[in-house]
């Protein structure tokens, strides 16, 4: 089919469509900051559990922040940095794995709030380069003292808005480090990467900055802080207004009447993406459901598994075509593992063999892909989402026939495993799965031969006999059921705290 450029950049733009859209345009901040701007810094101790114990990690978190700002004004941390020095003791896997370069992918989780309310906010994907690991000995060389390494991880995150006035805090929490080693020449090593859940150590003061939050009804007054005589109001954020605010609209509609100028010469520039600034937004939910295995002739549960959410990382609107695709992203979060709930199944191995294990299925790789197909010339709006997370399958407190077997600590998939899961829907009326609202997910995963397993005796064969599945994709049958989105900038809406799910078989 032919489009006409001229006629399709006349067409209506649709903005506020499907799933995460309808979050996310919701929640863009009315206003941006013309406030001075503060250098905030805090240095803080994390322990870490490497694979040579555990370890303290010494962390500094620094960020350019407004310092003061209007209740439902966007706030936009610049400059964001996480430095990160690893000890040597931390270092010593690597160093037997002849790596020769060190790179990381920090995951930070900061609690933003004003008076009694608040919420957490995950700032992701801040990416630090490939950096050269000590040598033993090595000394004083390139800041590293001693033998210990410094990794600084910067990137963007998303903004945070307050609803009520006050003194609002930003307070760095728990840690995750997904940490890459590369060989001298540019090879990954042999396991090529180690994800490590750091907390917090105790007895630390971590506020990172403080903003004063005025009302919108006189902006010159100082914000009241707590313990003063005049009580601060209750800071209940009011739920957004559905569509743009006035501010986003308008930058919206300029690069929309840009793209249509470039039309009339060039019609292959019909799509446009939206700057992921005015857009992104954090948000959280649970997951249910129930894994196939079909060699074990049974399910597992799955969860109700804790999510971080990304929205709108990357927002393409194609009015020629009549589409919006929408790119968002979701971590694993249990006990500040990225990981979900293990779970303990019973199975009849090979037919006849009572079979007890816990399972527990670890995210591993970059943060699990969103991805939101929606069409948007037909009244109903439909859509597709599909979900890809990267996982790593392990097996522990086996029991065959009711007498223990030893697998040993480190019984698991040889590599990690693809899960791949869709959901179908419509915005008008909300129908099916939608991102915001939820729904429920299918999808398969082809299981990998299993490496590690047993103590004294091979037990690889057997678990890969009774489980892996390479090549049959109807053998693991995967349905997920998820909860509407609890969204960070709104943590008093309907769908917040974050409900579990019932799981569907």
């Amino acid at each position: 089919m032919t489009v006409d450029a001229r006629a399709a950049a006349r067409r209506p733009i649709h903005w506020a469509v499907g799933g995460a859209l309808v979050v996310a345009t919701a929640l863009v901040p009315s206003a941006e900051s013309a406030a001075a701007e503060q250098k905030s810094e805090v240095a803080l101790r994390y322990t870490c559990p490497f694979p040579s114990g555990p370890e303290e990690v010494d962390v500094v978190v620094s960020a350019v922040l407004p310092t003061s700002a209007r209740t439902g004004e966007e706030i936009r941390p610049a400059q964001v940095a996480v430095e990160v020095t690893l000890p040597p003791t931390a270092l010593a896997r690597f160093a037997g794995l002849d790596a020769a370069t060190l790179s990381a992918v920090a995951r930070l989780t900061v609690r933003n709030s004003v008076a009694d309310t608040s919420a957490d906010a995950s700032w992701q994907d801040l990416t630090a380069p490939p950096t050269e690991l000590p040598t033993p000995g090595e000394g004083e060389s390139e800041g590293d003292r001693d033998g210990a390494l410094t990794l600084t991880a910067t990137g963007d995150v998303p903004t945070v808005t307050f609803g009520s006035p006050g003194r609002a805090t930003l307070a760095p929490d728990a840690l995750g480090l997904a940490l890459t080693s590369l060989t001298e020449a540019g090879e990954p090593t042999a396991p090529p990467g180690l994800d490590v859940a750091c907390a917090p150590a105790p007895g630390q003061e971590p506020e990172l900055a403080a903003i004063a939050i005025r009302g919108d009804q006189d902006p010159t007054a100082p914000a009241p802080r707590p313990g003063e005589s005049d009580p601060v109001p209750d800071p209940t954020p009011s739920r957004p207004a559905e569509g743009l605010p006035p501010t986003a609209r308008e930058k919206i509609d300029a690069l929309t009447e840009k793209r249509r100028e470039a039309l009339e010469d060039d019609p292959g520039s019909c799509p446009i993406e939206i700057p992921p600034e005015w857009v992104m937004t954090t948000a959280e939910t649970y997951a249910a459901g129930y894994a196939n295995a079909a060699k074990l002739d049974g399910a597992a549960a799955l969860g109700p598994a804790f999510m971080k959410v990304v929205l709108n990382k990357r927002y393409i609107n194609d009015s020629c075509a009549s589409t919006v695709d929408v790119s968002s992203e979701v971590d694993f979060d249990y006990e500040g593992k990225r990981q979900l709930p293990p779970t303990k199944a019973t199975f009849l191995s090979y037919g006849f063999m009572p079979t007890t294990a816990t399972m527990t299925l670890e995210q591993v790789g970059p943060p699990a892909a969103i991805h939101t197909h929606t069409v948007t010339n037909t009244p109903t709006y439909p859509e597709e989402t599909t979900v890809t997370a990267q996982l790593v399958m392990r097996l522990s407190d086996v029991e065959v026939n009711g007498v223990p077997l030893d697998v040993g600590p480190d019984c698991r998939t040889e590599r990690p495993f693809e899960q791949v899961l869709k959901g179908y829907g419509q915005s008008y009326p909300p129908a099916g799965y939608l991102v915001a609202y939820g729904g429920t997910l299918t999808g398969y995963a082809h299981i990998p031969p299993f490496e590690g397993c047993g103590a004294t005796e091979d037990l690889d064969p057997i678990f890969t006999s009774a489980i892996s599945s390479p090549g049959r994709k109807a053998d693991n049958y995967t349905k997920m059921t998820q909860a509407p989105l609890c969204v960070a900038t709104n943590p008093e809406g309907p769908d917040c705290p974050p409900r579990k799910p019932k799981p569907e078989r």
